[in-house]
């Protein structure tokens, strides 16, 4: 009789997996990945936490999925806080960012810059460039001296962003602003450089820089 049941229970056990098996993968997994990033988010402190806000557009760590939303991972923490000070004091526009910005304090803009200057860059395979935009692109960076202030990857480095693996919406959309005047940088050179580019040229550039696979600092 318990060589029965136990053949029995066997038996059930068998049919349940074969009929729910791949649903209670599902599950072990899904709770895996829970359990996992809840253990990355409680490292970073108690919740909330200051960057839960930037998620909806900036992405998971600070790595966008979007091309019109800038990818903050790896982003040089002066350049973080210094845009962050231009967004709250108005000398940038942003009708999100502006606000945003506004409500935080020092230590909150320390802190946010810190957070994303140490989160893993990846890449942006979501975007397909056109071979022939980015090969014009690739000249006109190389002309436009950009490793001298953006690095030799063009990861970024002090005040000036990482341009590898950006947003090619958001990278033309930054590159038209400077050409209009709508944005500026401390330096000029951003001014300087961008009216010297026809439309197409900013285009190309942009397709070009978010085609690059950013590199792990």
């Amino acid at each position: 009789m318990k060589k029965q049941l136990l053949l029995g229970t066997a038996v059930i056990l068998v049919l349940l997996l074969a009929l729910f098996g791949r649903d209670l993968l599902g599950l072990y997994r899904l709770l895996d990945y829970i359990d996992t990033t809840t253990q990355a988010y409680e490292a970073e402190g108690p919740w909330p936490h200051t960057a839960d806000a930037c998620y909806g557009c900036h992405g998971k760590q600070g790595t966008s999925l979007h091309q019109r939303y800038p990818s903050l991972a790896g982003q040089p923490a002066e350049y973080l806080k210094a845009q962050l000070h231009s967004f709250a004091s108005g000398q940038r526009l942003n009708p999100n960012m502006q606000p945003l910005a506004m409500s935080l304090t020092e230590q909150e803009i320390l802190k946010l810059a810190d957070y994303y200057a140490r989160q893993p860059t990846l890449g942006n395979p979501a975007f397909q460039p056109d071979p022939v935009l980015r090969e014009q692109g690739a000249r006109l960076a190389t002309a436009g001296a950009c490793m001298a202030c953006h690095g030799q990857r063009l990861m970024g480095q002090g005040p000036f962003p990482r341009l590898a693996g950006q947003g090619a919406d958001y990278l033309l959309a930054q590159l038209d602003a400077f050409a209009q005047g709508r944005r500026v940088d401390p330096t000029g050179s951003m001014k300087a450089i961008t009216a010297t580019l026809s439309a197409q040229d900013r285009k190309a550039l942009s397709h070009y820089l978010a085609s690059l696979a950013p590199a792990q600092k």
